[in-house]
């Protein structure tokens, strides 16, 4: 017989804890579902109108549960005490310094949230690892707390991987193409993957749910966001290739995805891929291969995140050639800020590096994006890498409120993000607006160029040629 979980509590009220836990709660009504922080300012944002991420669909999940079996708290005590299981989904940043720095995971929020469990609870647990970890992680949480078991108390650890896209992460969650659960293969690891298949059995497949050992779990999350990472850097790699021959990136990738054996997603060029996902678990990958003394490996790992580094590079180089090898004190509108369109969260994306390229090189760039806020664009301006403090960098960059303000008296456009909005712009009032020549540098191959070629505009895409 299972053990039948009734309460819930989530450590972590992030990108993954938060919708993961607020579906959970909408399909469960029957299961209390508490999710704590310690950040009191981000459970405010949580208890209120003004939830803390855009992500569509996650308001109506979280307004109709609210108060009713969803609750938000910093009370991590009573919450870890009077929950059956517990969801460890705490950061996992790439460590900045000591071993394995710019590589490995930074653990110590998963091990901080360990022993918070371990000392704090006064009854037996399941421990649900749900953070992005390196291969083998579960192992130093399970020494943790079976160092803290007796008879009266004992933990059993889970690996529940996310496999969310931001700007779709409701729906994943929703329906799922799989959900992976990993335990130790003992009967009690065995009841423990079993009490938590029933609480995503009460809307997914059983067919969905896959149960494997810890390790396999672990691996896995890592493994497939390093293959999707994969094919975006292989894609943009063969578009340096169209660009140079007259070939069009479109096309090739279309009639590749064409082929059954390859599929079509994730096959669109674009100025490089971001998000808190993909470089991290890459990077992770990269450092569990150089421990295991398997150099080639990580050195093919490694390979594309350089190359999504290349991309980057390369576009600004394209954009500073086209604008007669100067843009000091020209005017760039940046359009786009977040890594990807449908959500607000700026990790690793590409119109930081372009941003920061562009200051460096005396550039003036006004920057529009739907969803990020401008304490959020100074923010990630100012970390490490940029000479300027906020107040030099406000000289430098604006932040405006529509696609319109941003070009206006600009000499170039530059498409960051691929917002659905940027596709309905009323171009021919931009081009009025604009400095002339009017350039449009389209990052993510969303724009009609011919269309913008027939009003006037000078346009460079990236993966296709301009001669």
């Amino acid at each position: 017989m299972t053990t039948q979980v009734k309460k819930i509590c989530c450590l972590g009220a992030g990108y993954v804890g938060g919708p993961t836990c607020a579906v959970i709660a909408y399909k469960c009504p029957h299961i209390q579902v508490t999710i704590v922080d310690v950040n009191e300012t981000r459970i405010n944002a949580w208890n209120s109108d003004n939830l803390p991420i855009y992500e569509p669909g996650l308001d109506k999940v979280v307004f109709d549960r609210r108060g009713k079996n969803l609750f938000f708290t910093t009370e991590v005590e009573k919450a870890i005490n009077e929950a059956d299981l517990i969801f460890v989904s705490v950061n996992t940043p790439t460590k900045k310094a000591g071993m394995g720095a710019g590589y490995a995971a930074d653990l110590a929020y998963i091990e901080s949230a360990t022993r918070q469990i371990a000392e704090v609870a006064r009854s037996s647990k399941i421990v649900v690892e749900k953070s992005t970890v390196p291969c083998r992680t579960a192992e130093s949480m399970r020494t943790i707390l079976e160092a803290n078991s007796h008879d009266d108390i004992r933990f059993d650890i889970l690996s529940n991987p996310e496999f969310l896209a931001e700007g779709t992460a409701i729906n994943d969650l929703m329906f799922p193409d799989r959900v992976l659960i990993g335990g130790l293969q003992t009967p009690e690891g065995f009841k423990a993957q079993q009490a938590l298949a029933e609480i995503y059995e009460q809307w997914v497949p059983k067919d969905k749910i896959i149960t494997t050992n810890l390790w396999s779990s672990e691996l896995s999350k890592l493994a497939a966001n390093a293959l999707l990472a994969q094919r975006i850097s292989s894609i943009n790699a063969l578009s340096a290739i169209c660009e140079a021959t007259g070939a069009d990136i479109d096309e090739v990738a279309y009639a590749c995805g064409c082929d059954s054996r390859i599929g079509p997603r994730f096959l669109k060029a674009s100025v490089g891929f971001g998000g808190s996902c993909f470089q991290k678990d890459i990077l992770n990958l990269v450092y569990l291969s150089e421990q295991l003394n398997l150099p080639e490996v990580a050195a093919y790992w490694k390979q594309v995140v350089d190359i999504n580094e290349y991309q980057k590079k390369r576009f600004v180089s394209r954009i500073i050639k086209t604008l007669f090898n100067t843009i000091t004190n020209k005017k760039i509108a940046v359009l786009g800020f977040a890594f990807k369109k449908d959500t607000g969260d700026t990790r690793e994306s590409a119109a930081i590096t372009l941003c920061k390229d562009f200051i460096q090189e005396n550039a003036r760039v006004k920057i529009y994006d739907p969803k990020v806020s401008e304490q959020q664009i100074f923010y990630d301006l100012s970390e490490p890498g940029v000479t300027y403090d906020i107040k030099d960098l406000k000289k430098r960059v604006t932040v405006v409120q529509s696609a319109y303000e941003a070009s206006t008296n600009a000499d170039a456009i530059v498409v960051a993000t691929e917002w659905d909005e940027f596709k309905e712009l009323d171009f021919e009032r931009i081009y009025k607006s604009m400095n002339k020549p009017a350039f449009i540098f389209d990052g993510r191959l969303i724009l009609d160029a011919e269309k913008l070629k027939s009003i006037g505009f000078r346009v460079h895409t990236i993966g296709r040629a301009n001669f």
